[in-house]
């Protein structure tokens, strides 16, 4: 039979309240008798009820999270790295993960998650809709997202999209392209319309005119569709990706057009997922630290739980990873026959 509390008790030498304080983490038990009282849990492999310590604590150690756009890699990989970090933190994670972000999905997902009773909530849902269906609810719990616009007015840690797209145009700049092409990310993301607007900025920056514009929908075979054209096009001598399959696509798209990187063109990705740097040619990259902002977006909610929201937005930088997919311009660019 599994042991109760007063076995506990018993075997400690002490009250049923004592084991109680300790087991809800009160300080005002002596280390000598919590001590004591921990011994005698574990030889008696006593497992204390999570129901009941909830009911006792008014927490339940648990923590909702909502993704949109899980099976991309960023997105993932913040949830897994988050998911890992609650875990350590002795929290669990309830995960409500939606393959098509819209109001009504976004509001029933938070309504399943806070009639769990979670102590809070976490968006991983890098896009407009997403954000514009939860900005103004009362939740009764803090809320941290992972977006990166800051312009949610929530309490957001992000990885800052405007300073790594700022990197990576300035990269194929440095080496001498003057027509650098941006291959953006869907219109409804803030990532990447954020990657797009440092892409523009820093092209301002350097008094050079925006090369063309195409949108892909973050798939290798939008990059290669995108990538075709691009290549018939000889003042374009550089690409920056929004993220890392597009420019697969690229790079396989104008090496078929006779102009394949790093001599007929230089092309930038961003993200550094784990294939990058097995590409051929190697991708030069934005690498943007996933599993970090998981582990960050874990301590602002714990920071949160004890003190309150903090500011309204923590940025991390990503940095540039060089690799053999850019060079430097020495001739202009070949037409394709």
């Amino acid at each position: 039979m599994a042991a109760t509390i007063t076995d506990v008790a018993r075997l400690a030498g002490v009250s049923h309240q004592t084991v109680s304080r300790v087991l809800n983490d009160e300080g005002t038990v002596r280390p000598a008798t919590r001590a004591k009282v921990e011994d005698a849990m574990t030889q008696l492999r006593y497992r204390p009820s999570a129901a009941a310590r909830a009911l006792a604590t008014k927490r339940t150690g648990t923590i909702g999270l909502v993704s949109s756009g899980s099976a991309l890699y960023g997105p993932s990989s913040i949830m897994i790295a988050f998911n890992e970090a609650a875990r350590r933190a002795g929290y669990q994670v309830s995960i409500a993960s939606l393959t098509v972000a819209d109001r009504v999905a976004m509001l029933d997902a938070v309504d399943r998650l806070l009639r769990q009773d979670v102590e809070a909530l976490v968006l991983i849902a890098p896009d407009r809709v997403s954000l514009e269906a939860i900005q103004g609810l009362e939740l009764g719990v803090p809320l941290v997202a992972a977006e990166s616009s800051g312009q949610s007015g929530l309490h957001s840690v992000s990885i800052d999209q405007y300073a790594g797209a700022r990197m990576a145009t300035a990269h194929l700049a440095e080496l001498g392209h003057r027509c650098i092409a941006h291959l953006a990310g869907p219109a409804e993301s803030l990532d990447a319309l954020e990657r797009e607007r440092g892409w523009r900025a820093e092209l301002e920056h350097r008094n050079l005119a925006p090369g063309p514009l195409r949108v892909g929908d973050w798939l290798a075979e939008s990059g290669y569709q995108h990538g075709r054209e691009l290549a018939g096009l000889p003042d374009v001598t550089a690409v920056f990706s929004s993220n890392d399959q597009m420019a697969l696509g690229l790079l396989h798209a104008f090496a078929d057009m006779g102009r394949p990187a790093p001599d007929g063109v230089s092309v930038v990705g961003f993200d550094d997922i784990p294939e990058a740097a097995h590409y051929q040619p190697p991708l030069t990259t934005v690498r943007q630290d996933f599993s970090e902002l998981g582990r960050r977006i874990l301590a602002e909610v714990l920071d949160a739980l004890r003190r309150g929201p903090g500011g309204p937005l923590a940025r991390m930088e990503p940095h540039l990873v060089e690799r053999g997919s850019t060079g430097r311009l020495a001739t202009p660019p070949r037409r394709p026959d």
